[in-house]
């Protein structure tokens, strides 16, 4: 198992705490992975990507979309169907299993809309950066600090 040692950052930088956190749950999440269901994430734009799940075998009421606190948790849960179980399966490939996917996502990402579509869920994201964290420009003006206060 790799570790990380981030106590130079701290020595020079304050509030780079949370990035700790990150390091240490995308370690457990490495060696704790699961493969189902699996996933794609694709970026489809500056600021739009795009998380495809394939989720074959579930319905939309039988999947749960959750985000909080920097973190979307995708939940299938399977719904027992009477009807199959009485079949005898010779091969059963298609996974019918629960399963709870978490991604963490950046500051400012917003989920925007989630749909089904031959048995693959596509959740869209956009990154939306508030006004007054964008960068802005300042206009330098002529004058003294006197003429200008009296001009306001």
């Amino acid at each position: 198992m790799r570790t990380y040692d981030l106590t130079p950052l701290f020595r020079t930088s304050i509030g780079f705490d949370r990035m700790s956190r990150l390091f240490d749950a995308a370690m457990q999440l490495e060696s704790s992975a699961k493969s189902y269901p699996p996933y794609n994430i694709v970026r489809s734009g500056e600021n739009e990507y795009r998380i495809t799940l394939a989720v074959a075998g579930f319905m939309e009421d039988e999947l749960d979309i959750v985000v909080q606190n920097n973190t979307l948790t995708v939940t299938g849960r399977v719904q027992s169907n009477s009807g199959d179980d009485e079949a005898e399966y010779l091969h059963r490939g298609i996974a019918s299993r629960a399963f709870e996917r978490r991604f963490q996502l950046a500051d400012h990402i917003e989920v925007v809309d989630a749909r089904m579509d031959n048995g693959l869920l596509h959740v869209e994201l956009v990154r939306e950066v508030p006004e007054a964290l964008k960068p802005r420009t300042i206009a330098i003006q002529r004058g003294s600090a006197t003429a200008i206060a009296a001009a306001k």
